[in-house]
Parts: structure tokens; C-alpha cells; sequence
């Protein structure tokens, strides 16, 4: 008996590499996925095995000579009511295959157009946010200019306060070019 079992074993105590795994039966889904899921991380390394998609379904495609054509003459025997019915049953499953085909279609077509309907409105409106920030910019410009100008005439006339005023001058200018920085005028509402 001892001869017996020594013929299953290989010498030195161990398999060829596989180690024996208990039979376990799976009763509900959710172990049978825990089961899978144990499976696949036992060796990490190997890659998962992913299925592809089915193939969509395609009818076949209508005969181009039909040899037994059936008329609605009396004689027909009693089996060509079966191969009639089957033909009109694939020549229905092939419209009905061509009508989903073409409604497919439609839809694809129909949320093309919607996407480019949605591009072109948020481009409409973004070109008019950025003129409208251009038209800020511009009046700020203009404000600043006519304000140097207006300092630059009264700067003339006195000395010292002209230095000073180019300095006040500068430091305002840091501080617009600052808060330009930080946010535009139309998040933090201002004019």
C-alpha cells in the first residue's frame, strides 16, 4: 500500500509547481465572484483575462436568385408552408435590423449637431465676455493716459510736486497691474 502512494507522489515531497487548491463550490454569485477575483490576485503578474465585445448582430443578406418560388397555386405541399414562414420571418428580422440601423443613425447625427450647436454658443459667448473685457481694459487705458496728461500739465507749473506725483503715479500703476493680476473685473464685480 505504501507503493501505492509513493507512485503518485514525485520524490522530495513536492508537486510540479502547482500547489493542490480545495474544491470550492460556489452557492451564490457573489462568491463565485469572490472566488474569480481570489483567483486572478494569486498571480498578480499574469494578465487578467478580458473578453472582447460581441459582435453586433448582422441579418443575411437577401438571396439574389430565389431557385424555389413559391406561388399561390394549389399542389403546394404541406412542408412549404414552413420554409415560407421562415423566410418571412428572416425578411422581417432584416427590416426590422435596417430600421434600428437607420434610427441609430439619426440619433448620431441629431447629438453631432447638438454638440456643434453647444461649441459654437459657448464660442459666441466667450467672444463676447473677451470683448467686453477688451472694452474695460481699453477705458482704463484712456483713464490712465488722460490722468498723466492732466498731472503732466500741472507737473509742469511746480517742481517738487510733479516728482511726487510721478511717484504716487507709479505706485498706483503697481497697484492696477496688481489687481489685474489677481482677478478680472467681471468675477470680483467691479467697474
Amino acid at each position: 500500500m505504501a507503493a501505492h502512494t509513493q507512485k503518485n507522489h514525485k520524490p522530495g515531497g513536492k508537486s510540479g509547481g502547482k500547489e493542490a487548491q480545495p474544491l470550492i463550490i460556489a452557492k451564490t454569485p457573489a462568491e463565485e465572484q469572490r472566488l474569480k477575483l481570489e483567483r486572478l490576485m494569486r498571480n498578480p503578474d499574469k494578465l487578467a483575462p478580458i473578453p472582447d465585445r460581441p459582435k453586433e448582430w448582422n441579418p443575411r443578406a437577401p438571396p439574389e436568385f430565389v431557385r424555389d418560388v413559391m406561388g399561390s397555386s394549389a399542389g403546394a405541399g404541406s412542408g412549404e408552408f414552413h420554409v415560407y414562414r421562415h423566410l418571412r420571418r428572416r425578411e422581417y428580422q432584416r427590416q426590422d435590423f435596417l430600421d434600428k440601423m437607420s434610427e441609430k443613425q439619426n440619433k448620431d447625427e441629431q447629438y453631432l449637431e447638438k454638440i456643434d450647436k453647444n461649441k459654437e454658443a459657448a464660442d459666441e459667448r466667450t467672444a463676447k465676455r473677451r470683448k467686453k473685457r477688451e472694452k474695460l481694459k481699453q477705458k482704463k487705458r484712456l483713464a490712465k493716459q488722460a490722468k498723466l496728461e492732466a498731472k503732466n500739465k500741472s507737473g509742469d507749473d511746480g517742481g517738487k510736486s510733479s516728482e511726487s506725483s510721478e511717484e504716487s503715479g507709479e505706485a498706483e500703476e503697481e497697484r492696477e497691474a496688481e489687481d489685474d493680476a489677481e482677478a478680472p473685473s467681471f468675477i470680483m464685480g467691479r467697474k
